[in-house]
């Protein structure tokens, strides 16, 4: 259990695949100008992360060293093409919206790192579980990252998601700035800057959370106590 837990721990987390390996920027800061692309693009990666994971722990006895990477390239690429056909059968708009990042997953360090640093050295539930937990943590951060750059670059939120979950979402956009355009978040150079600032949140959480545990495991006695006024 405490596994599954460091696991989940990193994945969500601590080694973060796009905010602390800094992994699969491309498509991060490509496709995530609103929460529907961003959405699709993670669900697809997700999907590919878990299946490559799976597979390769699957067959790592099996794989001689020199073919291995080659091996695992193609793996990926099959689980790809799965996601491909997948989206240009249920959500072909969505598809050609996304264009070419879809078939770019498979060059996504992220999956082809995980797959050869920890589902080839291990057994199939570690695994697969630490491919859902990365690609959960890649999906969110595109998520997060989406809702940022849609909300103050235009203004809205869930905006087209009718073109992920079909006619059940089409009233689901929420309009929080009327007749609002910030251009600068919906371009790239808007992806750089927010990319940055979910960079730099994390750090300071991360900070402020480790002088929590330092504080918390010094005894009594050391603390420091701050006096703020005299009592009479």
């Amino acid at each position: 259990m405490s596994q599954f837990n460091e696991l989940t721990r990193n994945g969500l987390w601590s080694n973060n695949p796009a905010l602390v390996q800094l992994l699969g920027l491309c498509p991060l800061l490509a496709v995530t100008s609103t929460v529907v692309n961003a959405l699709s693009l993670g669900l697809a990666t997700l999907l590919v992360m878990v299946g490559a994971n799976v597979s390769v722990s699957l067959i790592r006895h099996h794989v001689p060293a020199s073919v291995r990477l080659p091996a695992f390239v193609m793996i990926i690429a099959a689980f790809v093409t799965c996601a491909e056909l997948l989206m240009q059968a249920y959500t072909f708009r969505l598809y050609q919206i996304l264009g070419i990042f879809i078939p770019l997953i498979v060059t996504n360090c992220a999956i082809l790192g995980r797959a050869d640093a920890f589902a080839a050295k291990n057994p199939l539930l570690p695994a697969a579980t630490d491919g859902l937990m990365m690609g959960l943590g890649f999906a969110a951060v595109l998520v997060v990252l989406g809702a940022v750059r849609e909300l103050f670059g235009q203004g809205t939120l869930f905006a087209g998601m009718e073109l992920l979950l079909g006619p059940v979402a089409a009233d689901w956009q929420v309009t929080v700035f009327a007749d609002y355009s910030f251009l600068f978040l919906v371009l790239p150079p808007g992806a750089f800057f927010a990319t940055g600032l979910l960079i730099a949140a994390k750090n300071v959480i991360d900070d402020r959370l480790e002088r929590r545990r330092h504080q918390a495991t010094l005894p009594k006695e050391s603390r420091r106590v701050r006096v703020t006024g005299i009592i009479r």
